[in-house]
């Protein structure tokens, strides 16, 4: 089949809401970064800690959040490393799962180690980057969520760092950030707890919703999310294997069942997310996929359409249309 033939085949049956492998092979990985260079100059590896997010600069750079030393790395499109910093940012808190059996009733899978049998920056969860170039991180084990300039000064900071709770001004365990269109902020608290909450563009509380559970508006655990133009909320229930849909003031609207333990949502440009390594409309709807079974636990797109997935097996992968 000519490649013509075979992207334009392939777009039918995206359009048509028909998942096939022919749609696979609109992408392709691409290696990244460029390698590291020896003090004999020879190449050598990147050697990061576990890849919990990445984000795409208003400059057109890639943004690695890893849990290791230097906890945010930034690179250009091409791969080439431009600067690292962070160091003493993100808390050394390891979230880890709690044993069925010795779970309280109703209560969290998940909680928390410090200390010794933590390990560097492991707090680290989420990056993102918002309209204005402004950055925001998620450190998971310090139940907190900043905003920061491009040189990592913190402008804005949600959470009281190292204190957990379940308040207006305390987080347990969060997972995730969205900035809505309009500003408004939204924060899934998600391993300790069970809700999203938001707030407005200066970070005052707004409201909450969630429970655990899983039925509608209930949580396993929120541990992603993002907002369309219409600021609608898409949350992903992890632990319940789903996508949930609310509106601004979190009202259920729709689920998306059975789409796997999705750990990372991106919000495209033209109103499509990626949940996981599948592209999907704004009902659902499977509109192409990555290669392979690609998971992830972080994903942002570049400027040239380029697809990012941070792995916490220690890797960024890049895919790029062809």
């Amino acid at each position: 089949m000519k490649p013509l033939l075979r992207i334009s085949l392939c777009c039918v049956l995206a359009l048509a809401g028909v998942s096939a492998g022919l749609c696979q092979q609109e992408y392709q990985e691409a290696e990244w970064p460029i390698p590291a260079t020896t003090a004999a100059g020879t190449p050598a590896p990147w050697h990061f800690g576990e890849v919990a997010a990445v984000a795409a600069t208003a400059e057109g750079n890639i943004l690695v959040l890893h849990r290791g030393a230097q906890p945010v790395m930034e690179f250009d499109v091409a791969g080439k490393f431009l600067r690292s910093w962070g160091e003493g940012t993100i808390s050394e808190g390891k979230v880890t799962a709690i044993p069925p059996e010795s779970r309280a009733p109703d209560g969290s899978g998940y909680t928390v180690v410090y200390g010794p049998a933590g390990c560097h920056a492991c707090g680290a969860h989420s990056i993102r980057v918002d309209a204005g170039g402004n950055i925001w991180l998620v450190d998971a084990a310090a139940h907190a969520v900043y905003k920061m300039d491009s040189q990592g000064n913190v402008l804005l900071q949600l959470g009281e760092k190292g204190v957990a709770g379940t308040d207006r001004r305390h987080f347990n365990l969060p997972t995730d950030v969205a900035i809505a269109p309009d500003g408004e902020i939204y924060v899934s608290d998600g391993y300790g707890s069970a809700r999203v909450v938001k707030f407005s563009s200066k970070g005052e509380f707004m409201l909450e919703w969630g429970t655990r559970g899983n039925g509608p508006g209930e949580f396993g655990l929120p541990h992603n999310l993002v907002v369309d133009h219409r600021g609608r909320v898409y949350v992903t229930d992890r632990d319940n294997r789903r996508i949930q849909v609310f509106d601004s003031e979190g009202k259920f609207l729709d689920q998306w069942r059975d789409v796997g333990g999705v750990s990372t949502l991106f919000m495209t440009k033209d109103q499509r997310i990626w949940a996981g390594g599948i592209l999907r409309s704004l009902d659902g709807t499977e509109v192409r996929r990555l290669p392979g079974n690609v998971g992830g636990h972080g994903t942002t797109v570049a400027a040239d359409g380029s697809v990012f997935v941070a792995q916490l097996s220690r890797v960024v992968q890049k895919f790029v249309r062809h």
